[in-house]
């Protein structure tokens, strides 16, 4: 028995939730990020947990973390000087990209910025039809004279992409070989190991990113362990993949670009875990922090998995929980454009400066400056009074940023500044569930990060959402997600055919090979066979159609009936997402999809009785406060959360605050706690 440390590293605060196996205990902890270097706070944090606890180091029997390396490597363009080998006559397929634009009439619209130095995009001759047959042999000695040029330009790392090795890695086989022969100290990625699917572009560019990020991530996977042994961990560390679940280190050094967005996706994992306590089986996730807001659908308790995104511009073809992110977060800063329009985010103060009322020199007006002006944050101490605020710098801040440059008195400039974020956040749910054919209203809202709280119940209004949860500890909600994820590889491979029972057999011949492949990486995580699981899924279009909709099917080897009731499921599907379908078109099965699955020990959570005739905890205090769409400050009562006990209702407006994270709750709504300390709040307003 020990402990179970997860460790989620945000843009302002690094996250720490511990389970002790023994006695059942889950403590969480904060401290502020190190962006310079991540590692360092995670080392910190667990040095300051196992003070706190009194633990020893060699007690610690789980570490997982979702890491933002990979994810700041891409933004601020830090990743490895790299190259690229393709077929030849396709070197700038990179550049020339696809017909899809974000923005179709804007004639300024930048593209990427191009992660390949010039002349570092390479060919070779060789060619594979679109059969697997070889047109052209691979030109070996042409490859190493390649091989050998983008050694003399000092990269690190090289990329490997041609054409139809999806279907015969042949040729990418090969030229990794030359590789290792003529220039071994460098990262390899090739395409038909990584994603062997197709569509060549977001193929290839799916490899590019992964060589980008791999030089990084390993040095930083490699310092990061060197620091947890030195600390006394003994077990090996984990990292969250985009997709939810954790995999070893060895295996994040190899695919990198799946931890593209690791850190978010934990607090999906979590709330769907939330989800089933509250049997909620219709959620949107709501997590705001420091820096942004993530905002995710969960349906059934399963979150949204894609299976292509764009990542900084270029598209991903990595199963990736379906995480929509916006700058709006308590950092964010406010100001007034030329227009004299007033504007939040998506620029943020971070963890330093961080916003004025930090006392850190910040001098920028930032959504957390205007809680505290409103009366909504504790205008002296956050942190649970581990960290001191300063009301009068974050009133002078918005008068100087923001009033002086208005007509807004402070108070309607701190009001305006959390409606413009408000509204931002808005915009974002509906994109992931209006604008995707879902009834909003059918979906509670599940609050969390160190600000979702404040912000929910005004959100879930502009919605007409009327419930919302919050969980008991959501300002490190994500990192109570890593200690809930399983391990999980995901595996693809593409082979169009008719879905028609003639084509059973090589349907199934994909899925045994992914399964076998799945196996032996779960033999390489040391997963046990009773803790093994595999889903299959298949993607499905109409003939003709350029895109594809994701169908679960029963097994890894489906009969003609079970082949039947996946067509009948992707025309329900495509008319719910489409708005119509074609029941006697036919269907086509396009890429097929495996997730081997090993389940992790987790921390059981047992509820507590109720007692809803226990008297009420009485107010440590009464605040002025100023709510959304209100001119005149209401004396608010505010109580700490864990006064409440399971089972008791309160009617607002009222404040809870705790460590992580400080809750509103305006008029006319009602809150409840329940057996495992979720609290439950409804919208009297709504029938």
């Amino acid at each position: 028995m020990g402990y179970m440390i997860g460790v989620d590293v945000g843009g302002t605060f690094t996250d720490f939730s511990v389970f002790n196996q023994e006695t059942g205990e889950l403590f969480h902890y904060k401290d502020s990020s190190t962006p310079a270097d991540p590692s360092r706070a995670i080392v910190k944090g667990v040095q300051d947990v196992l003070e706190i606890k009194k633990a020893k180091a060699d007690e610690v029997v789980y570490l997982a973390h979702g890491t933002t390396v990979g994810t700041n490597a891409l933004i601020e363009k830090k990743g490895a000087r790299m190259g690229l080998i393709t077929t030849k006559g396709f070197k700038d397929l990179m550049e020339i990209g696809t017909q899809r634009r974000p923005s179709l009439y804007d004639l300024q619209a930048q593209k990427p910025v191009q992660l390949i130095p010039s002349g570092l995009n390479c060919t070779v001759p060789e060619r594979i039809l679109f059969n697997g047959e070889v047109e052209t042999p691979l030109d070996e000695e042409e490859t190493r004279k390649v091989i050998r040029y983008l050694k003399s330009k000092k990269v690190s790392s090289i990329a490997v992409c041609t054409l139809f090795s999806f279907i015969n890695p042949k040729h990418e086989e090969r030229i990794k070989e030359l590789i290792a022969e003529e220039f071994p100290e460098a990262y390899v990625t090739i395409s038909s190991e990584l994603t062997p699917e197709f569509r060549e572009y977001s193929r290839m560019s799916t490899t590019v990113l992964n060589s980008y990020l791999g030089p990084v991530m390993k040095e930083y996977v490699h310092n990061f362990r060197e620091s947890i042994r030195d600390l006394g961990v003994e077990v090996e560390p984990y990292i969250t993949q985009s997709n939810g679940s954790i995999i070893s280190i060895k295996e994040t050094i190899d695919c990198p670009i799946k931890c593209a967005v690791s850190g978010p996706s934990a607090g999906a994992v979590a709330a769907s875990y939330i989800g089933k306590q509250c049997n909620a089986d219709k959620v949107i996730t709501f997590d705001m922090g420091g820096t942004s807001a993530d905002i995710s659908l969960i349906e059934n308790y399963t979150p949204q998995v894609s299976n292509e995104r764009d990542v900084e511009g270029y598209p991903c073809r990595i199963p990736m929980i379906n995480i929509i992110t916006i700058g709006a977060g308590g950092g964010s800063i406010a100001k007034i454009d030329e227009g004299g329009a007033l504007k939040v985010g998506p620029r943020s103060a971070g963890a330093t400066p961080g916003p004025a009322c930090y006392e850190r020199g910040g001098e920028d007006p930032c959504v957390t400056d205007a809680n505290i002006v409103l009366g909504k944050l504790n205008q002296k101490k956050i942190l649970g009074g581990r960290m001191d605020v300063n009301l009068k710098l974050a009133e002078e801040a918005i008068q100087k940023k923001i009033c002086d440059r208005s007509d807004l008195s402070i108070p309607e400039a701190a009001n305006g500044i959390i409606t413009v974020v408000n509204s931002n956040m808005v915009r974002a749910v509906r994109s992931v569930s209006v604008e995707k054919g879902y009834d909003v209203r059918e979906f509670s809202l599940m609050a969390f990060g160190g600000a979702g709280p404040l912000h929910a119940c005004e959100v879930a209004k502009d919605l007409a959402i009327h419930t919302v949860i919050i969980p008991p500890h959501p300002g490190t909600f994500c990192s109570l997600g890593l200690l809930l994820a399983d391990t999980k590889f995901d595996m693809s491979r593409t082979m169009i055919v008719d879905g028609v029972a003639k084509n059973l057999a090589a349907v199934n011949e994909q899925f045994q090979s992914m399964i076998q492949q799945g196996t032996e990486s779960l033999d390489r995580e040391e997963v046990p066979q009773d803790r093994r699981k595999f889903e299959f899924s298949i993607d499905m279009r109409y003939q003709r159609q350029n895109f594809e909709i994701n169908i679960p099917v029963s097994s890894g080897k489906i009969s003609k009936k079970e082949m039947e009731k996946a067509i009948c499921d992707f025309h329900a599907e495509h008319k719910r997402s489409y708005g119509y379908c074609n029941e006697k078109a036919a269907v086509q099965f396009v890429s097929y999809r495996v997730s081997a699955i090993g389940i992790i020990d987790k921390p059981e959570m047992k509820p507590a009785p109720l007692t809803p005739d226990a008297p009420l905890p009485k107010p440590i205090e009464t605040r002025k406060v100023l709510f959304q769409g209100k001119n005149e400050y209401v004396k608010t009562p505010v109580y700490q959360r864990f006064d409440f006990v399971p089972g008791q209702t309160l009617c607002g407006p009222c404040i809870l605050e705790q460590m992580d994270t400080t809750l509103v709750v305006p008029k006319n709504w009602t809150l409840h706690v329940d057996g495992y300390e979720n609290l439950l709040i409804k919208d009297n307003e709504v029938n």
